[in-house]
């Protein structure tokens, strides 16, 4: 009688088992369950890269707009953003307090070549993943060391390089002079540069300048610049001080041909606080959609950014690229999310960010998203375009592989 109901208990418990096979293949980490996946994210939206702001609260709106249709897989999306005022000390402090106190998922997005180098070591050391960080820095591309840790943008020195071809192109004389960051962000993007132009950057930049974060303003390096002879400029700033070096040039009536990195190449938040038309001629580097581009103002792409734009952030600049910047890096984590699928642990979240191929709506013609166990750089094309008072107009051929 007892190994008959000991049977007919197993029959039941195998019943069970195979009557809800989702119950049993759900998998969860610190994060996750079943109604919430906790997003964490690290923002300069103080100090001297506040201009960067944007991009949170983009990002937290697009979110806004997948939770009212009903979440990812069931689950809604919990993004708990903090401010670090650009301060790497303070990033640190505020990633351990996202994975060890807040206990997300992962931390998605966090912005600067500084703050993320800040945190790189920690969030791999606690096998928690630094997802799509908002830096096109090339260590962010190292899975065999740093296997928690992606990128998303271009990195710095493939888009300095285009620059440098550019210029090898079209002015091979040029005397070159460079603003650059001093920092692992600006000396990035300088030596992809140089790189570039192998063994002619050592006559052709003739004056290089650096300035720090807490530098009130980048006047003096201008007027180095200025006095250098340079008649080529390279301008690797962010938002702030890209306003203000356009601006200075204006100002002491020096017209270089002017290259300005793609970190700072937003209408809004940078060539409209530094005069539209002190910004006519300038030539940056673009993988996203312009939203003040004519010519992609039009089609079912713009018309959902505008809808999501007017219903979910209402506040937010339609001249301002990081509205779409931060918009597509959002539909790219959603992604990685839905593909993630009832196994919502870390490890999956890398596998699934680690096994990319797709195209955004607002992605440039010919960019796409793509990713591998060996490969942690998502995008890898670009497209150069020249400034003309209004608009970006894209020129030439799209760049990278």
């Amino acid at each position: 009688m007892d190994k008959r109901r000991s049977g007919l208990a197993a029959a039941a418990l195998a019943a069970v088992l195979v009557a809800t096979p989702a119950l049993a293949q759900k998998k969860y980490d610190p994060g996750a369950s079943d109604t919430e996946i906790k997003v964490g994210h690290v923002n300069p939206y103080s100090g001297p890269a506040s201009a960067y702001g944007a991009i949170g609260k983009a990002i937290g709106a697009y979110f806004d707009k997948i939770n009212a249709e009903g979440g990812i897989n069931g689950r809604k999306i919990t993004f708990v953003s903090l401010d670090d005022g650009y301060s790497p000390p303070r990033t640190l402090e505020q990633a351990r307090k996202l994975v060890e106190q807040e206990e997300v998922l992962l931390v998605f997005q966090s912005l600067g070549t500084p703050s993320n180098s800040a945190i790189h070591r920690y969030m791999n050391q606690r096998k928690v993943p630094q997802l799509f960080v908002a830096t096109g820095a090339t260590k962010w591309g190292d899975p065999e060391n740093f296997p928690w840790t992606m990128g998303w943008q271009p990195s710095y020195q493939s888009e300095g390089r285009i620059y440098a071809q550019h210029i090898l192109e079209t002015k091979p004389d040029a005397k070159i002079g460079v603003l650059y960051q001093n920092d692992d962000y600006g000396k990035d993007y300088l030596k992809g540069f140089e790189d570039g132009l192998g063994d002619k950057a050592a006559t052709m930049i003739v004056a290089r300048q650096s300035y720090e974060v807490t530098d009130p303003t980048v006047d003096s390096q201008m007027v180095s610049l200025k006095s250098s002879g340079a008649d080529t400029f390279f301008n690797i700033t962010t938002p702030k001080f890209a306003a203000q070096a356009i601006k200075k040039a204006a100002e002491i009536d020096w017209k270089p041909v002017h290259y300005l990195n793609s970190v700072s190449n937003a209408v809004g938040s940078v060539l409209t606080p530094a005069g539209l038309e002190n910004s006519v001629g300038i030539i940056s580097a673009f993988y996203i959609k312009d939203p003040t581009d004519p010519q992609f103002q039009q089609g079912k792409e713009y018309e959902d950014w505008l809808a999501w734009m007017k219903k979910y952030h209402p506040n937010g600049d339609l001249n301002d690229n990081f509205n779409v910047y931060g918009y597509t890096v959002a539909q790219t984590m959603v992604k990685v999310l839905e593909q993630a699928g009832d196994e919502l642990t870390r490890a999956n979240v890398m596998k699934q960010a680690a096994s990319l191929d797709m195209t955004l709506p607002m992605l440039l013609p010919g960019v796409t998203v793509k990713t591998g166990p060996d490969d942690f750089f998502p995008i890898e094309r670009e497209q150069l375009g020249q400034f003309n008072g209004k608009t970006w107009e894209l020129f030439g051929k799209v760049y990278g592989r």
